[in-house]
């Protein structure tokens, strides 16, 4: 049976210190909470009665609760304090020499069963327990901020500890109503080896100023459904916390390039630019430790765009970019003018639009833009996938009639607005074409060669390619000008996310319609140059690969690896669950789409993930993929 702990003492009493705290004393334990100095501890004091009278002011913890979990925690300064806990956890700075300094004092305060334990969250837990003369009593109990919410807890075991201290700590995380997963001392555990890669590479793209900070953040909350975009999260974190587990990670786990802090991170720490706790990071905040975001001179400024039926739109144009580019001829000529008239041209009225394909995606575009008010031009290859897309249109509509969110009389003008063809011709005299075939580059080569010879000048030509160079495809017509990417998410009618992606070719003209129709379709457009995987899948794929390659090497399970994320980091899916919904085979894929253009090593695609695609294990779609769905 798992030992029945009565006392635990916490050192350290910051955010993190202060909300384990909380988590103890609302289960019932008598904390000592130990800081260094009293001015120190008073803050520490202050710090866990903000958030239980915040509880309170919510209606989340009954005043007399309060009271009584106020009076479970004594307050001290100096370790001498904790020689009666059952357990100890260190919640200090991620310093290693610090850490170690307090665990070789702990050992000679703490009677000789308590358990050491440590909440860094990416140090070697075996580097700290050798400065004790009991490392198999050491282990890492790895919260998540803020850890009164927070559900998940790493349980981190070195090669000595005991197995009884591990079963203790399990115990321990069940009645503290934690879910814990049991991993070996690995650079990041599960959560910030997966989650730091995906951050470092989001602060690469915008450094390399491929996109904005607002649509990075926005194409990760909406087109993967983030509880916050990847620079937000790292100003909510702290960059000089990122840039300690990075360097820690780069440096314990391998020297992944990958986990190499960006040098635009490094200059951000120097400058003391560090996120919300020193009101500026990424983004700029009302007051230090502030959430509340405000205007700043890299913030989006409003700009009227003209959608389809005449009305205005107030579109977001990145003040950063437009100000460097028009802020001199020289700097114009410098960055490149097709930026800048990209930002500031006229779009093109919009009234009729073709969409070329049969899939999935083909009937949900068909959909978002007939319930926009467009007059739509259904191309298949045929009569039969014509009447099936057709069926599939009226199925969905019907659907949305049912639940209540759309009305009989707007289903049937929906309907009334698209015409089915299987003959490219048809479309002549549309004002854009999206094409949503499949993903081969040599049949949309193909279609936009044949649509080159049909359409009418001045057409945009757009393709929803998830992956693929969208200025091969432009080339492929005699007015690369014209073509852009608007990639729609699946599915079309209900992800809000559309990423415009503009080719060195694409006009100014052509992105500004591209961006007013998907205004006018109620989507939220990011745009970005065209390079693989856009912005959400280059940095949601690494991620998943990086999953694969956790599990492949017998580090964790699939099932506590989706915990840790869902549970951890707030993602909707864990990566695995994911995985088995997209499609391995379609991983895979994009992965070495990714892989073959950016030549980084670790973008290689994971062995195992090639393995099961070869084995017809794709995902849900054949009944098997990371798991078994043919039961469920």
């Amino acid at each position: 049976m798992a030992r029945e702990f009565t006392r635990v003492g916490v050192v350290g009493l910051g955010t993190m210190g202060a909300g384990i705290v909380e988590v103890f004393a609302r289960n019932g334990l008598d904390v000592t909470a130990v800081e260094i100095s009293e001015p120190a501890l008073e803050r520490g004091r202050a710090t866990l009665t903000g958030s239980t009278d915040r509880a309170v002011a919510k209606g989340k913890l009954a005043e007399a609760d309060r009271d009584a979990l106020m009076a479970r925690v004594d307050f001290r300064v100096g370790l001498d304090a904790l020689h009666e806990v059952d357990l100890v956890i260190e919640a200090v700075p991620e310093h290693l020499d610090l850490k170690q300094r307090i665990f070789a004092e702990l050992d000679r305060v703490c009677k000789p069963e308590t358990i050491l334990a440590t909440n860094t969250s990416s140090l070697s837990v075996t580097e700290i327990s050798v400065a004790t003369s009991r490392p198999n009593q050491v282990i890492g109990i790895h919260f998540f901020n803020p850890a009164p919410v927070m559900k998940l807890v790493e349980v981190v075991r070195t090669v000595v500890t005991s197995a009884d201290v591990v079963a203790d700590v399990e115990g321990l995380c069940a009645r503290l109503g934690k879910v814990d997963v049991t991993i070996s001392d690995r650079a990041g555990f599960i959560a910030n080896a997966l989650l730091f890669g995906y951050l470092n590479h989001a602060v690469g793209m915008f450094e390399a100023r491929y996109a904005t900070r607002e649509d990075i953040d926005a194409a990760m909350k909406l087109g993967c459904g983030l509880p916050m975009g990847p620079l937000a999260l790292m100003d909510l974190i702290g960059l000089d916390t990122a840039y300690e587990i990075l360097d820690t990670m780069y440096r314990r786990g391998g020297r992944d390039r990958r986990h190499a802090p960006a040098p635009l991170l490094k200059q951000m720490v120097t400058a003391g630019l560090l996120g919300r706790k020193s009101g500026r990071g990424f983004y700029t905040y009302e007051r230090p430790g502030s959430p509340k975001v405000v205007p700043d001179e890299h913030t989006p400024v409003a700009a009227d765009v003209a959608p389809a039926d005449g009305a205005r739109v107030v579109a977001k144009v990145g003040i950063g970019h437009a100000r460097s580019e028009l802020a001199s001829p020289a700097v114009v000529a410098k960055v490149g003018i097709g930026h800048a008239r990209s930002e500031l041209a006229s779009p093109a009225v919009v009234a009729k639009v073709g969409v070329v394909g049969s899939g999935t995606m083909a009937t949900g575009i068909i959909e978002v833009f007939a319930k926009a008010g467009y007059e739509v031009i259904s191309v298949t290859r045929g009569a039969e996938k014509s009447a099936a897309v057709c069926e599939a249109v009226k199925t969905s509509l019907n659907k949305g009639v049912v639940r209540g969110r759309l009305a009989e009389t707007d289903r049937d003008a929906a309907l009334g607005r698209v015409n089915w063809s299987a003959t490219l011709e048809h479309l002549a005299d549309v004002d854009l074409v999206v094409e949503a075939v499949v993903e081969e580059l040599s049949v949309k080569k193909a279609l936009f060669a044949s649509l080159d010879e049909i359409c009418k000048p001045g057409v945009v030509l757009a393709t929803t390619t998830s992956s693929l160079p969208v200025i091969d495809v432009a080339m492929a017509t005699q007015r690369p000008a014209d073509v852009v990417g608007l990639h729609f998410f699946n599915p079309a009618p209900v992800m809000p996310l559309v990423e415009v992606v503009r080719t060195i070719r694409t006009s100014g003209e052509t992105s500004a319609t591209a961006r007013a129709v998907c205004a006018a379709l109620g989507k939220t457009a990011v745009v970005c140059g065209d390079r693989s995987g856009f912005i959400v899948n280059a940095l949601l794929f690494p991620y998943l690969n990086d999953a694969v390659r956790m599990l492949e090497a017998s580090y964790s399970t699939a099932d506590d690896i989706d915990h840790a994320m869902k549970l951890g980091c707030g993602y909707p899916m864990g990566p695995f669950e994911l995985l088995d919904v997209v499609g391995l085979d379609v991983a895979l894929a994009i992965q070495r789409e990714l892989y073959l253009e950016l030549r980084e090593p670790g973008f290689a695609p994971a062995p195992l993930l090639e393995h099961l695609v070869t084995a017809g294990y794709l995902g849900r779609k054949t009944g098997r993929g990371f798991r078994d769905h043919t039961n469920r």
